[in-house]
């Protein structure tokens, strides 16, 4: 019989946890969540549980409920941290958990997110990753670069505001491979720092990428040389056909919202027929599933944990993704079966922090490494080490 791979395993840090009402909880630490050492006390458990990598997220606009506008509420956790700046902080203080901060595609430059996460690549030892994603719409008019467009639930179907998103995810491709090309620009062997001679650099292998595209027009070469990793892993969330179809062009994960296994076949056969599509058939494109999660010791306990936190709302918290309350046993069955469709790792979103992170961390993961499911330790000291990704070559070198 075929020994099952080992799952890959993520956490989505974001503020005191994913519920609404997570800063309300006992055990949150609100007063802490602008400082270092919160960051680092959750990213540092995230590594005892011996976790692929946390993701951090971020925005260039205020915490809203609302699609394109603020939501002026008083009752939620306003502000954040600079995702970047947050894992270069932590980045010294661990050894083997990835971090990998979001950004928000639309409203940056490539060629200063290409030195930012090549730069964590450097301070990680060879552990970032970037999570591209297009940014809110609520985003626009502090950048003040494109026009603002207002989207809501009630309009985003609409054929124009459909056509805009189609628009921005091609966009989006083009931002990625723009950074892709910039950490090629560097060839690994470029940095000579010969003392005697007095050459620090071979400028024939910096190489200009001279990308000219709808959207961009960049010479480089990067002021920062080629990462540690070649490429950090590039992952994005997707909901829908235009996501999957960006996802499955220019990321290395696919972060996706089923709600049972066959919703998960589905999207799978989907994200595999657009990897086809866009010339990549046999490379590794990992398929996560996204799960917000309340664990308790009995199913009993984490419903009333999610009556609770819900009980501080107008109306229950509903989410893109499945909701999951139960036990770290009860979860575990869940992700072998989802698992047996073809998701190859789960980012997992803590409801409440760090009551769920610890749950994750100290029963989930060595429930799944007793079924096998799961490491025992760290094999390797590379993002792309855990993922099972190979170092590529680099695109310019032969040149």
């Amino acid at each position: 019989m075929a020994v099952p791979d080992p799952l890959h395993l993520a956490v989505a840090l974001d503020g005191a946890g994913w519920h609404p009402a997570a800063w309300r909880e006992p055990s949150a630490r609100p007063r802490d969540l602008l400082t270092a050492g919160y960051w680092t006390d959750l990213v540092t458990e995230a590594e005892h549980g011996l976790l692929d990598f946390v993701t951090i997220e971020d925005a260039l606009a205020l915490q809203s409920d609302r699609l394109g506008v603020p939501d002026d509420r008083t009752d939620r956790v306003q502000g954040r941290l600079d995702a970047v700046l947050i894992a270069a902080r932590v980045a010294p203080l661990t050894s083997r958990v990835g971090l990998v901060p979001a950004t928000s595609v639309l409203n940056t430059e490539p060629f200063h997110i290409s030195k930012a996460i090549a730069t964590l690549d450097y301070t990680s030892g060879g552990r970032a990753g970037w999570r591209a994603q297009l940014g809110r719409p609520a985003e626009v008019p502090h950048i003040g670069r494109r026009e603002a467009r207002l989207l809501t639930l009630e309009t985003i179907n609409a054929p124009e505001n459909q056509a805009l998103i189609a628009e921005s995810f091609e966009e989006a491709a083009d931002y990625v491979e723009v950074v892709r090309r910039l950490w090629d620009s560097w060839e690994d062997d470029a940095e000579i720092r010969d003392v005697a001679t007095g050459r620090f650099v071979d400028r024939d292998k910096l190489h200009y990428i001279d990308f000219e595209g709808r959207w961009f027009s960049v010479r480089g070469p990067s002021i920062t040389p080629r990462p540690p990793q070649g490429q950090p892993p590039v992952t994005a969330l997707a909901h829908a056909t235009v996501p999957y179809r960006f996802a499955a062009r220019a990321t290395d994960i696919i972060y996706v919202t089923p709600h049972d296994a066959e919703q998960a076949r589905t999207i799978i056969a989907e994200v595999r027929d657009e990897q086809d599509r866009a010339g990549r058939a046999g490379e590794t494109l990992h398929v996560f599933a996204d799960l917000e999660v309340l664990l308790d010791d009995t199913t009993e306990a984490a419903a009333e944990r999610q009556s609770r936190l819900d009980g501080r709302l107008e109306s229950p918290y509903r989410s893109d993704a499945r909701i999951f309350a139960g036990t770290p046993s009860d979860l575990a069955d869940l992700l072998v079966d989802w698992q047996n469709a073809g998701i190859t790792g789960y980012r997992l979103r803590p409801a409440v922090l760090p009551d769920d992170l610890l749950a994750i961390t100290r029963q989930l993961a060595p429930e799944l490494a007793r079924r096998g499911r799961f490491r025992t330790g760290y094999d390797a000291s590379t993002l792309r080490g855990h993922l099972g990704l190979t170092r590529p070559a680099n695109r310019y070198a032969a040149l």
